[in-house]
């Protein structure tokens, strides 16, 4: 089965996506499956489950692609006895074959998945509530595991209120034979993904039919992807990240590897177990997997090998980083704990995406990764990035001498068929490149807009571009992305957000930016457990910066640390904090991606502050 080829029918001449009517996942995926039946491949597995909730080394599930595709059909059948397309269903179960199978299924039906998470978890009760409100899902699709929180969750409400909820390993597979395709429209819903929320209730992202398998096709050829292969993944199947990279290992059918985040934070090496080079494996595997920014740094931390020789990543591919932030230390932290076990440098692809965009938006493209790039800390307060060499260290103290410098990690170009303008966010002009601006986008990819939410749509998905420094970009129907970010000779680095900026004394600070000083500043202070944001003042704005301890560390370190931190802060940045606040890990409040939720924390610092008087 020459796969390439096959998908290969989907771009033009000009060498855009080009997607036939009628084209949705289940189509595609169905087209693909034909081909891998005449070519006798269907007793290949498809999927792989590793559960470690009984044994610590896990035991594994496998199914079959005949075997995967049985059981989307199954669930499809069944939605379809008990709803109509377009109905809203919710997703509630942790990391699992069944969770898959319910995702696609739902697409299968002609329905919109809603993808949430583990109904074992606690704290999601506000955020479960206003999902569940807002999407209006009347059928609730579980696991075998999740079936009890999720009965005890809707007990409360009376029989006429309950959603009906489908325990998807309880459906037998004769069901399947009823499968019948549905027809969808390109512009139709094909799912909802829920932000996280900041200071706002979750917001359903409406992904069409032509939105999501136009990035699954985008992430295909700017990754490049190669047979045969095989996708590894702990990321949270309820998060974009996670669903649209387990929606592409079904289309193609080859080997998707996966298992629960809980696993892979309580043992980083289970993630490196699955990267490494198998018994069997043919010479030319290729090995794809995509991660957080804070799962390079765990992972280099607690599962680098005494003996080199205990892996082999000479046939990993990709590892696509992304979700947050990319930061050189990370990068290099994973590079010299895998570099000596074969883990080629050039398949690190620290990339840039969002739920809007359906997913990923840029990706290197370019053998040059993962690349960084030195920018002048002054000029880029002023919005103009400009390169200058890497900071060097003190010959005498091994301290970094570059504190008028910043450093920023490349997420490569742009994907296949999207355009992408850098925007002064209060005239709307392309800027070009050198200067900062706000990332806005223009492609197929794009989402339709956000569930019931007419003037947020307006805002966000329908901007007008003003004057242009590149010809023939289209005047409408762009994306703000509200993220800050610069194009350097044809690399897009992203700098913040738009409503993060610290702004003290009408001079503008990257928060991410006093973050890295700050941990820099003192062993006393966790990796990547900063947060730093600006509250209103007196005369002006005063820095707030909540810290999370080391793990090891206890509070009769705060003091000295405090003074560290403020002494680098002020050396780094020009200005010295109103507060610095130390806690223990795991206490300032992350989104469901795990980044730090600046707004969020800013919005709560201020509530606690206000019946004291300020602080």
């Amino acid at each position: 089965m020459d796969l390439k080829a096959i998908i290969g029918k989907f771009v033009g001449p000009d060498g855009a996506i080009a997607i036939p009517a009628g084209l949705t996942i289940p189509a595609l995926t169905e087209m693909l499956y034909q081909a891998a039946e005449q070519a006798g491949r269907l007793d290949a597995t498809s999927i792989r489950f590793w559960d470690y909730s009984e044994d610590a080394e896990g035991k594994d599930t496998a199914y079959s692609r005949s075997e995967v595709n049985t059981r989307i059909k199954a669930v499809a059948a069944r939605l379809a006895q008990v709803g109509a397309p377009g109905d809203r269903v919710a997703i509630l179960a942790g990391n699992s074959p069944e969770y898959i199978f319910a995702f696609m299924g739902a697409l299968y039906a002609g329905q919109v998945p809603v993808p949430l998470y583990d109904p074992n978890e606690p704290g999601h009760e506000h955020h479960l509530k206003a999902v569940l409100g807002d999407s209006g899902a009347r059928v609730v699709l579980t696991n075998k595991q999740g079936a009890p929180a999720v009965r005890a969750y809707f007990s409360g409400l009376p029989a006429a209120e309950r959603p009906r909820i489908m325990e998807v390993g309880s459906l037998p597979d004769s069901l399947a034979r009823a499968w019948e395709p549905i027809a969808a429209p390109a512009g139709d819903i094909a799912f909802l993904q829920y932000t996280s929320g900041s200071t706002r209730s979750p917001a359903g992202v409406e992904l069409t039919n032509t939105s999501i398998v136009t990035n699954v096709l985008q992430m295909y050829f700017s990754v490049d992807v190669e047979q045969p292969l095989r996708i590894a993944s702990w990321l949270p199947l309820h998060h974009d990240m996670g669903v649209i990279l387990a929606t592409l290992g079904v289309v193609l059918g080859d080997e998707l590897e996966i298992f629960a985040p809980r696993d892979f934070v309580q043992q980083p090496k289970r993630w490196m177990d699955r990267l490494t080079r198998r018994a069997g494996d043919p010479d030319d595997m290729h090995i794809y997997t995509v991660a957080p920014n804070f799962a390079l740094e765990l992972a280099a931390r607690y599962a680098a090998a005494e003996d080199p020789q205990e892996y082999d990543f000479s046939q990993v591919t990709a590892v696509i980083i992304g979700s947050e932030s990319v930061t050189k230390p990370s990068v290099e932290a994973f590079m010299e704990a895998f570099g000596p076990s074969g883990m080629p440098r050039e398949a690190l692809r620290p990339s840039y995406g969002l739920a809007e965009a359906t997913l990923i938006v840029a990706t290197p493209q370019t053998t040059d990764r993962p690349r960084y790039a030195e920018f002048d800390r002054a000029e880029l307060a002023e919005g103009r990035a400009l390169l200058v060499d890497a900071p060097s260290a003190d010959a005498d103290t091994g301290a970094d001498t570059g504190a008028d410098t910043v450093s920023f990690t490349s997420n490569g170009q742009p994907v296949v068929s999207l355009n992408l303008a850098i925007v002064d966010p209060e005239t709307r002009a392309e800027l070009p490149e050198g200067r900062v601006g706000e990332i806005w986008l223009n492609g197929p990819n794009a989402a339709a807009g956000y569930l019931d939410r007419p003037e947020e749509t307006q805002a966000t998905f329908h901007n007008t571009i003003g004057e242009t420094c590149t010809p023939g970009l289209p005047a409408e129907h762009w994306l703000a992305t509200g993220d800050l970010g610069v194009l350097v000779d044809g690399e897009l680095y992203i700098t913040g957000r738009v409503k993060d900026m610290v702004v003290v004394a009408g001079r503008n600070h990257y928060p991410q930016d006093i973050e890295a000083t700050v941990m820099e500043a003192s062993d006393h202070v966790r990796r990547d457990s900063v947060a730093a944001f600006a509250v209103p003042g007196d005369d002006v704005e005063r820095l707030v910066l909540l810290v999370e301890r080391a793990d090891d560390a206890g509070e009769q370190g705060d003091a000295a640390a405090e003074d560290a931190i403020r002494a680098a802060v002020t050396q780094n940045h020009g200005i010295s904090p109103d507060v610095i606040e130390f806690s223990a890990p795991n206490t300032i409040q992350r989104s469901s991606s795990g980044k730090i939720a600046r707004r969020v924390n800013a919005k709560r610092w201020l509530e606690a502050a206000e019946p004291a008087g300020g602080r």
